[in-house]
């Protein structure tokens, strides 16, 4: 899966979502990687955080090589809720990349790793608390709106995060490399001096709209052929 996204963003993906009838989930918008170029895809390795790091622990041990580790800490901002050891050893559990819903701490140290990690953010404190773990913390994770489990997929990179059914995960990569490819070749017409509003034929859009106000300009770029969701 993180080779054949390789080649890909993850507007690529939102817009395969949009393409194959599939909701977009994407996760809030300060859901960022830790250092620049960072990215994930994997399978989602959910697991709720309650105050201590055991239930990492717990949920690295049933990882399958190329998971994502997928930590619900309820999007707090008073504690930090993973550090360099648990990505440590998450990464040496098989584990390829970690999102927080919430923050992490050690930023030096995992940037040193090299184990991509998405947060909300860095704070010096782990958490000063320890409550009950809620029932089926191994189960599903939350993340802004959406809950995951391991049905589903996880990709980011430097535009974010989203989430995508794992049972749907060649469809969305197929639709996105072929988004990929139209763009490119749109791109390089008009680095050739065609415009984009050449190639999408905007004149006859704009002309098709004002006999039909109800045309919509995605449904022209799919009857020409092109790609520019938004």
């Amino acid at each position: 899966m993180f080779d054949r996204f390789a080649t890909l963003t993850t507007p690529h993906v939102a817009d395969a979502c949009l393409r194959v009838g599939i909701a977009v989930r994407c996760a809030p918008t300060g859901l960022r990687g830790l250092t620049p170029g960072m990215r994930i895809a994997g399978r989602v390795l959910p697991a709720v955080h309650a105050g201590s790091v055991d239930v990492f622990l717990e949920a690295v041990s049933t990882a399958r090589p190329g998971d994502v580790l997928v930590a619900d800490n309820g999007g707090r901002l008073d504690e930090a809720c993973i550090g360099d050891l648990a990505a440590l050893d998450a990464a040496a559990g098989g584990v390829t990349g970690i999102v927080i819903w919430g923050l992490h701490r050690d930023s030096a140290d995992i940037a040193q790793l090299g184990m991509p990690l998405f947060s909300l953010g860095a704070l010096p404190t782990g958490p000063q608390r320890l409550d009950p773990r809620p029932t089926g913390a191994l189960t599903a994770a939350r993340v802004g709106e959406w809950t995951v489990t391991n049905e589903d997929a996880v990709f980011g990179d430097e535009d974010g995060v989203l989430f995508v059914p794992l049972d749907r995960v060649d469809e969305v990569l197929e639709t996105a490399a072929g988004i990929a490819a139209t763009e490119g070749r749109q791109a390089d017409l008009i680095r050739g001096g065609t415009s984009l509003r050449e190639q999408v034929r905007f004149n006859d859009y704009l002309a098709a709209r004002a006999a039909n106000p109800d045309l919509t300009f995605r449904d022209h770029l799919r009857g020409v052929g092109g790609e520019i969701e938004v």
